[in-house]
């Protein structure tokens, strides 16, 4: 073998591999745009906010294992693709209880959205009317029902719905929803009391943030964030009258722990158009509330933030399509961080997720801008997973492209792979 020449390359060689860039004067933007997944905006987000507010959007309840196993439930997928398949053009869209969206994502409800970035909600309204997603306002939302279809007119909206003991206050609530244009209510069925989210515990978390030691010390460290809570109008919960304290005292102290099935009837004497029902984990309970009326099921454990070491909702998802069968809309909620989690979920039996701690890792990150960037990378991988498994349209999935390992044995109902989007 000759040796290898050596020569000094010419100008007009390297200046192609010279990518040297001017300092960007928006930074903040820049680092968006870098951002390729929900991680990447969960790291921002933790730079960006003081720890307890971080916190209360990346705990959950106690040793948090709730949580860790919907994430595992998702890294444990494995893809069997199809190839030779022509995927030039994807439709990743959906419709659903009268909303349609590009791909099979809803926004979730998330309480005291402020607290992420002043703008809070009627950022992430704004992000998903340009997005096309349907967006949930939460009871502990802090923008108003009306406010929010007066300033976002445009986004198709659902509101999210806790009874309260106080029914009188419910009943006002949910009649101010219906005037606001609020087509479907979400009735979150999983806080007979409040789980125990030890992270807010220890960061001594209260609503509204207090003025104590440690948030004066942690203003060193974050004084764009502080500026803005300081210098914006006050936080607080927009459907409540009575706030302060902690989330957990709070939720104790307003939420009804008697509620029963017997008032969904009262709900629906009260609300005319759809329910949805959020927070069921089991099969059982999934076929009572179709047997009662209601118009479609959220499979969700709260993200983690309730009953610690619950079942993952994605092992849940084959045995209750099974049994309500492949008309009945069902949602996954919990442990949604990626495109592939959404068709993964769609695959074994969803017909679309709903995703809250993606958005707000973009909202922490960059306000309305990273929100926008949270959308636009969970559509970006939708759209590439469906084509890296040779399937042209969600409605197309079935449980054959995707499969768990170790996955629980479930009974075969009904046929799963002949849904239909509702």
């Amino acid at each position: 073998m000759s040796p290898l020449s050596r020569r000094v390359p010419s100008w007009s060689e390297l200046r192609p591999l010279v990518q040297l860039r001017a300092p960007s004067l928006r930074p903040a933007a820049a680092a968006l745009a870098r951002a390729a997944t929900i991680e990447d905006l969960r790291v921002l987000a933790r730079r960006r906010t003081p720890r307890a507010v971080f916190d209360y959007v990346d705990g959950a309840a106690e040793s948090e294992l709730s949580l860790a196993r919907s994430r595992q439930a998702f890294a444990e997928v494995e893809f069997r693709p199809r190839v030779l398949r022509d995927v030039s053009r994807v439709d990743a869209g959906v419709s659903i209880l009268g909303v349609t969206s590009p791909v099979p994502v809803l926004l979730a409800p998330t309480g005291f959205t402020r607290m992420m970035h002043t703008q809070g909600e009627w950022a992430v309204a704004r992000a998903a009317a340009r997005a096309g997603v349907p967006f949930t306002l939460s009871t502990m939302g802090t923008v108003s029902v009306e406010d929010l279809a007066t300033d976002v007119p445009d986004v198709q909206r659902w509101f999210q719905l806790y009874l309260w003991r106080d029914r009188a206050a419910s009943r006002e609530l949910v009649r101010r929803a219906g005037a606001a244009g609020f087509g479907t209510l979400v009735l979150t069925v999983d806080t007979a009391v409040a789980g125990q989210r030890l992270r807010d515990v220890r960061n001594g978390l209260t609503i509204p943030p207090a003025l104590t030691a440690r948030t004066l010390a942690g203003m060193a460290l974050h004084p764009r964030w502080w500026g803005d809570l300081l210098t914006s109008e006050p936080i607080e919960f927009a459907s409540l009258r009575s706030s302060g304290g902690t989330v957990a005292a709070l939720v104790d102290r307003m939420f009804d722990p008697a509620l029963t099935m017997a008032d969904l009837a009262w709900l629906r004497e009260e609300w005319a158009g759809r329910i949805v029902v959020k927070g069921v984990q089991h099969r059982e309970d999934a076929t009572e509330l179709v047997e009662l009326g209601v118009d479609g099921l959220v499979i969700s454990n709260h993200g983690g933030r309730q009953l610690d070491r619950a079942v993952a909702p994605l092992d849940l998802l084959p045995e209750i399509r099974a049994a309500v069968g492949p008309d009945v809309p069902l949602l996954l909620d919990g442990g949604v961080l990626n495109g592939a989690d959404v068709v993964a979920a769609v695959a074994r039996g969803a017909d679309a997720v709903m995703v809250g701690r993606a958005y707000l890792y973009g909202l922490m990150a960059g306000g309305e801008a990273g929100v926008d960037r949270a959308l636009e990378i969970l559509v970006s991988q939708v759209h590439r997973t469906l084509r890296l498994l040779g399937v042209t349209r969600t409605a197309d999935l079935t449980p054959e492209h995707a499969s768990r390992r170790h996955a629980p044995t479930t009974p075969q109902m009904h046929d799963t792979t002949t849904r239909r989007n509702a």
